[in-house]
């Protein structure tokens, strides 16, 4: 398999830089710094990975999800 290219993603006013890592993870970039990590839990929900530990942190998070979606959207 090979690596996709980053890709923006817009959320809102805000556009976010996402470069794809492993399987359905991706680092996402706000304001040209590192964000976040996320991962793809279900088609419908995202999480958020642990900086420290790289594990996945259950609990809803509205931004991660929106993120997540616009993600999804843009893989088509």
């Amino acid at each position: 398999m090979e690596l996709q290219e980053p890709f923006d993603v817009e959320v809102g006013e805000i556009t976010y830089s996402v470069f794809p890592d492993e399987k359905d993870t991706y680092t996402v970039f706000k304001d040209g710094k590192e964000y976040v990590q996320i991962i793809k839990d279900t088609d419908t929900t995202w999480l958020k990975l642990n900086p420290e530990t790289g594990l996945p942190m259950f609990g809803m998070d509205e931004e991660i999800n929106l993120i997540g979606t616009a993600i999804s959207k843009n893989l088509g």
